[in-house]
């Protein structure tokens, strides 16, 4: 391999990207915009769960149970209902996801009997949001009843009872705040990566055949090895510059913490990134096309690190057979060392699984990459 051809190889490149808006565009504005939007656009954290109350006592320990529902910030009382019929066309309306009914007789059953229900009538068409909403209807409920018991001991000059009582004491290691934002962030920086650099490199060779100077490059004593490596250059900076910005937003933009080893960081980060570009430069070696390239850059990048990575899906509540799919999926080692990096601080001896399979990827793209274009015009 000589280096000096190998150079003006990626000084042409460097030259060719500054001249084309379109490469400029993909490089420099969309890691900005899809940060933006995926970076904010995606959350996992339900709050304000729009709730409807058809509270027909009225009393003081009726509105004592709506305060336990709206006094965090799990519910907001967006209606509230005079009449039994209204709750379903609350419901049908979208006017809100809970409904709150509060039987008449609430106050003296809790007095005579001990005991009183309450009913949540829930909209379930999404699932997701149901059950977190169920189990913050279920939180609130327990509240009041312990103030409920509280205020009676209270009342009888007694101490509650704490015979058959299991008390929890939870403790949240590595995303204490329980913020979806610090689980998701990392994953977003994956997907940009994926996404602008195959988009990037698929062009390259593809482009020299459609403007007709892939016959100029073919009567030259370069290699095909040194080719790869030339027009890969450039795409390596450009990506290991949206990588930084992408990291450093999460940081100090999204506040993410960050408890990891930077070299560790920037090492898995450029191993990623080589691996990106390798699939990137593959497809623009077998299709002639910028426009075909492109879309199957697309379809290879986007779909697979956002679905079967773990970016927004756990993997381990897959099938296992789309589990054993999402093995051959790149972006999911990425994803896997982001976190640990960030939330954990892992090490490189604890994160041992995921660069072995991101260094296989590595070996198996770059030689395959490597072999895929030939110096010949059929």
């Amino acid at each position: 391999m000589n280096l000096r051809r190998t150079f003006a190889m990626a000084y042409k490149e460097a030259l060719q990207i500054w001249r084309d808006p379109r490469s400029l565009a993909i490089a420099l504005l969309m890691p900005l915009m899809q940060l933006v939007l995926l970076g904010y656009g995606v959350s996992l954290d339900i709050k304000h769960v729009p709730l409807c109350v058809f509270d027909q006592e009225n009393s003081q320990q009726s509105r004592a149970v709506v305060d336990r529902f709206v006094s965090s910030d799990w519910f907001s009382i967006s209606h509230t209902i005079n009449r039994q019929s209204g709750i379903g066309y609350a419901l049908d309306r979208g006017d809100c996801i809970a409904a709150l009914v509060i039987p008449a007789d609430f106050s003296r059953r809790l007095s005579t009997v001990g005991a009183a229900p309450v009913q949540a009538v829930f909209d379930a068409t999404d699932v997701n949001t149901t059950n977190v909403a169920l189990g913050y209807a279920q939180g609130a409920v327990a509240q009041a009843n312990a103030q409920i018991a509280a205020q009676w001991a209270a009342s009888q000059g007694v101490l509650p009872s704490l015979v058959g009582q299991v008390d929890l004491e939870p403790s949240t290691w590595f995303n204490e705040t329980l913020e979806s934002r610090n689980f998701i962030i990392p994953g977003v920086v994956a997907v940009i990566l994926s996404l602008v650099g195959a988009e990037l490199t698929s062009l390259t060779i593809s482009r020299e055949w459609e403007r007709g100077t892939m016959e100029q490059l073919i009567s030259t004593p370069v290699t095909p090895l040194e080719v790869m490596l030339g027009k890969l250059t450039p795409y390596f900076a450009i990506g290991f510059f949206d990588a930084g910005f992408c990291l450093v937003s999460a940081v100090y933009w999204f506040r993410v913490p960050f408890r990891g080893n930077i070299g560790t960081l920037l090492a898995t980060t450029a191993l990623f990134i080589v691996v990106v570009l390798g699939i990137g430069y593959l497809i623009s070696a077998r299709i002639r096309s910028q426009l075909g390239a492109s879309q199957i850059a697309l379809l290879v990048t986007m779909l697979p690190a956002t679905l079967l990575s773990g970016f927004t899906f756990p993997l381990d509540q897959m099938p296992a057979l789309v589990r054993a799919i999402s093995l051959a999926v790149y972006a999911r080692y990425y994803v896997t060392i982001l976190r640990s990096v960030f939330l954990k601080g892992s090490g490189l001896y604890d994160l041992w699984a995921p660069l072995l399979g991101l260094s296989i990827y590595a070996v198996a793209v770059i030689w395959l990459a490597a072999r895929a274009l030939h110096k010949r015009l059929d």
